[in-house]
C-alpha cells in the first residue's frame, strides 16, 4: 500500500446504531483493502455535546461538532457520512454536495419522493465537478448476495420467472415497547416499509438487474399506541417515567406487496417487525428457467443454488459457503470457512465508495438508484391506501 495516497477527511453526522457500524467500517477498511485514498476519521457531529464527545472517544473520531452545518464548513472534511433519521437526509446531503463534499447517505435515501428527487439533482450537479455520492444499501455487499448477482448476470438462472423477498424481524412485538423515532412518520417517513422493505426492494433489483415496475400492496399497523420513549439507542429504548404517557404510532408495522419486474418476472415482498422469532431474516429466492438461488441473512455466509440443467436424479439445492478467496469481497478477510458478519458489509460499502472516489467514477448504488427505491415505496403506500389497486412505478 502506497504511503503517497491522498488523505480524505471523513465527517460523520449521527453516532447511534448506524453511526457505530459506519465508524467500525471507517476504522477497519484500510487494514484489509488496498485503497487509492486514505480515509481519516476527522469529525463526528451530534446534537448532544456530552454524548457526541463520548461517542467520538469510543469510536475513534478526532474532533466533535454539535452542528452539522459547521462540520460541512470544515476544511479537514472531504466526505460527509450521513447516519441520521430520514427526515434530515435531504437537507444535509444537498448542503454537503453543494459545498463540494462527497456524500455517503444511509437508506432509505429520503422520506419522500420529492426529497429524493432534490437529492438526485444535487448529486448530478456535484458529479459535474467530480464530487461523488452513494446511498448505503449495505446488503448488496454481502458476499453471497454479490455472488447471486454474478450468477444471474452470467445467465445461470436463465429467464427469471419469480422473485420472493422477505425481511422479517420481531423487535417491536411487545406492546409496551416505547414510541421510538422509527415509529413516527415525520422522522422515519414510513415504518417497516421504508426501514427494511427498502432493503429487499433494492436487493431484488440488484440481484436481478431489473427494476420493479408496479405493485399491489397491503400495509398494517398492529399496535396503534405505545408508551413515550425516554431515550433510545439502536433498536433498544426505555419508556418515560410517566407510565400513562402514550403516543400514536404513525407508520406501518408490516407491508406485503406483489409486483412485476421489468423483465417480466413476478415478485412478492414482505416486510414486518412482527414475525415472532425472526431477528434479522432478510431473505430472497429467485427462480429461473435454468435454475434457482436462495439466500437468508441469518445464514449470511451461505448461498443455496439449484442447477436445473442437471438430471433430475442429481438435481437439488446445494449449499455454497461463500468464504473462498475468489468470492466477492471474501478474499480480503480470513481463510476459507471463517465466516464474515454484519459489520463487514459496511467495510465493503466504504471500500467501494472510496475506490470510486479514487478512480473518478460514480459509485453504486447512486442517489438515482435510491430514488427508484423511494418511488417503489411511494407506490406501495398509494396502493395500500387505495384498496390495493395496481399502481405503476415511474
Amino acid at each position: 500500500m502506497s504511503d503517497n495516497r491522498p488523505a480524505l477527511g471523513v465527517g460523520m453526522v449521527g453516532y447511534a446504531f448506524m453511526g457505530r457500524v459506519h465508524s467500525q467500517a471507517w476504522r477497519s477498511v484500510g487494514a484489509f483493502f488496498d485503497l487509492p485514498v486514505a480515509p481519516v476519521m476527522a469529525v463526528l457531529s451530534g446534537r448532544s455535546q456530552d454524548r457526541t464527545a463520548a461517542a467520538a472517544a469510543d469510536l475513534g473520531w478526532a474532533a466533535v461538532e454539535n452542528d452539522w452545518k459547521e462540520l460541512i464548513k470544515r476544511d479537514d472534511v472531504d466526505i460527509v457520512d450521513i447516519c441520521t433519521p430520514g427526515d434530515s437526509h435531504a437537507e444535509i446531503a444537498i448542503a454537503a454536495l453543494d459545498a463540494g463534499k462527497h456524500v455517503l447517505c444511509e437508506k432509505p435515501l429520503a422520506n419522500t419522493v420529492a426529497e429524493a428527487e432534490a437529492m438526485v439533482a444535487a448529486a448530478e450537479r456535484a458529479a459535474e465537478r467530480g464530487v461523488r455520492s452513494m446511498v448505503a444499501f449495505n446488503y448488496r455487499r454481502v458476499p453471497a448476495v454479490a455472488l447471486a448477482r454474478q450468477f444471474v448476470a452470467e445467465g445461470r438462472l436463465g429467464d427469471l420467472r419469480h422473485v420472493r423477498a422477505q425481511y422479517l424481524q420481531d423487535w417491536i412485538v411487545d406492546p409496551e415497547f416505547p414510541l421510538v423515532w422509527r415509529l413516527q412518520k415525520d422522522k422515519a417517513g414510513s415504518g417497516a416499509l421504508g426501514d427494511i422493505g427498502s432493503h429487499i426492494v433494492d436487493t431484488a433489483q440488484f440481484i436481478t438487474g431489473q427494476r420493479l415496475t408496479g405493485v399491489s400492496a397491503l400495509t398494517e399497523t398492529f399496535i396503534n399506541d405505545r408508551p413515550l420513549a425516554e431515550e433510545s439507542a439502536g433498536l433498544a429504548a426505555g419508556a418515560a417515567e410517566d407510565a400513562d404517557s402514550t403516543g400514536t404510532v404513525t407508520v406501518d408495522d408490516a407491508a406485503v406487496f406483489i409486483g412485476r419486474l421489468s423483465g417480466g418476472a413476478l415478485a412478492s415482498f414482505e416486510a414486518t417487525r412482527f414475525a415472532t422469532g425472526r431477528k434479522n431474516a432478510m431473505r430472497i429466492e429467485v427462480n429461473g428457467s435454468l435454475g434457482s438461488l436462495s439466500f437468508d441473512f441469518e445464514s449470511m455466509n451461505e448461498l443455496w443454488f439449484h442447477d436445473h440443467t442437471l438430471p433430475a436424479e442429481e438435481a437439488g439445492f446445494r449449499r455454497i459457503l461463500v468464504t473462498e478467496g475468489g468470492h466477492p469481497y471474501a478474499g480480503a478477510w480470513w481463510p476459507p470457512g471463517h465466516g464474515l458478519g454484519y459489520e463487514h458489509t459496511f467495510s465493503h460499502e466504504v471500500k467501494d465508495f472510496l475506490e470510486a472516489i479514487g478512480s473518478g467514477t460514480n459509485p453504486a448504488p447512486s442517489f438515482a438508484d435510491g430514488l427508484r427505491v423511494q418511488q417503489a415505496l411511494a407506490a406501495v403506500e398509494r396502493s395500500a391506501a387505495d384498496e390495493s389497486r395496481w399502481t405503476p412505478i415511474p
